[in-house]
């Protein structure tokens, strides 16, 4: 599967949420007027709080791409981490600290 293909998978899935609070903004996954995630080449990028992000970066799952104040945009080459790390991502964008939802 291509990489485009894999997010187009994604963005579906994402479109899908029980919320249908997921749109698509000029190629970015936006939830409540926020970007959390897009296609950065072959990679996905996505927002995610700065420890998290930290974490992944330390870890080499990710690289920083952008500090944003309270959190960081990182790039995750790996397709099957895409999933887990944009729903973390959606996650922060709609309100909520990923992990720490009720």
């Amino acid at each position: 599967m291509t990489v485009d293909a894999r997010y187009e998978a994604l963005k579906t899935t994402l479109q899908q949420d029980p919320d249908l609070d997921v749109t698509v903004r000029e190629g970015a996954l936006v939830v409540h007027q926020t970007a959390f995630a897009f296609l950065a080449g072959s990679s996905l990028a996505v927002r995610l709080p700065a420890e998290r992000a930290d974490d992944l970066v330390k870890r080499g799952i990710a690289e920083l791409l952008r500090h944003d104040p309270g959190a960081d945009w990182v790039t995750i080459s790996e397709s099957e981490d895409w999933p887990e790390l944009a729903a973390e991502a959606h996650e922060l964008a709609s309100g909520h600290q990923p992990g720490n939802r009720s």
